[in-house]
């Protein structure tokens, strides 16, 4: 994906431009994105035409992918990201509890409220997306109990500050009067699960105990499971949504992922920390 950032003229074959923060404007079209700073609040009028579907389709990816790479730009000094250890792993998996655990009640309730407002495929993708994501907490807590621990209780105990910072934003967002920024939200979980590549699992579990199974949360939020597929059913959602819906489903795609760039690390406890923690959590390891 090639960005371009300036004050350069653009096109009038553009598909898409959302004002993602005050000082950003992010214009996609199906073959490129732009990147500029408003001059004023007319410059989105008249910056779309007709197009067929899959070039709606690609230029909102391209949004939405924009959206991200924004957010992480915007993050001057990313927290150092501590090497990684088993300690350290069961930390990650307490990050991912809350996450998977949230999902499928609050993607119900979107539903809910979707429907009361007659808005039936964002109904019917947020139900359909609560059973996708049924027993993924489970899987987080398969993980930590093959590392030798009380599962429950080591999440419990461990509740790591940017993921309850994440649940936090899902929640406003679907509690609100228009749930739509849950789809940017879930989109850019997603869209970022769905770079992990077989690769960096076994990279994981290479610094693991041998013969130690604890990477099934990782695989199923991963390129190796169905992110990729899902990322994608939310661009066809989204695509055919209106656009002051897609502009607030590229916002809160740009929100969630400065909350987790931003976020992400920061509030690591040492490897020391987190040993003394888990001491009296430990339980037979199973596999």
């Amino acid at each position: 994906m090639k960005v371009t950032s300036g004050l350069a003229p653009f096109p009038k074959i553009a598909l898409e431009s959302v004002q993602i923060a005050p000082d950003k404007v992010i214009m996609a079209t199906a073959d490129k994105v732009w990147i500029y700073q408003p001059s004023s609040a007319n410059d989105e009028d008249d910056l779309t035409s007709s197009v067929s579907r899959p070039q709606q389709v690609t230029a909102t990816q391209k949004l939405l992918d924009t959206a991200i790479v924004l957010a992480k730009r915007t993050i001057s000094s990313p927290p150092q990201v501590p090497p990684l250890t088993p300690v350290r792993w069961v930390w990650r998996l307490a990050s991912q509890y809350p996450l998977t655990h949230a999902t499928p009640p609050l993607m119900e309730e979107a539903a809910e409220r979707f429907t009361v407002t007659g808005r039936n495929p964002l109904a019917q993708w947020a139900a359909h997306k609560a059973i996708e994501e049924r027993g993924h907490d489970r899987l987080a807590l398969l993980d930590i109990q093959a590392l030798g621990y009380n599962a429950q209780a080591v999440v419990e105990t461990l509740v790591p500050a940017s993921a309850i910072a994440l649940v936090d934003y899902f929640t406003r967002s679907v509690q609100t009067s228009d749930p739509i920024g849950c789809v940017g939200y879930a989109y850019a979980l997603e869209r970022l699960s769905s770079a992990i590549s077989e690769k960096q699992i076994q990279m994981v579990e290479a610094h693991l105990p041998q013969n130690v199974h604890a990477t099934r949360c990782l695989r199923a939020h991963s390129a190796v499971g169905s992110d990729v597929e899902h990322a994608m059913e939310i661009v066809e959602l989204v695509a055919g949504l209106t656009r002051q819906e897609r502009t607030q489903v590229a916002i809160a795609c740009y929100e969630t992922a400065l909350l987790y760039f931003s976020l992400s690390q920061e509030d690591d406890p040492s490897d020391e920390e987190l040993q003394q923690c888990l001491k009296p959590l430990e339980s037979s390891p199973k596999s």
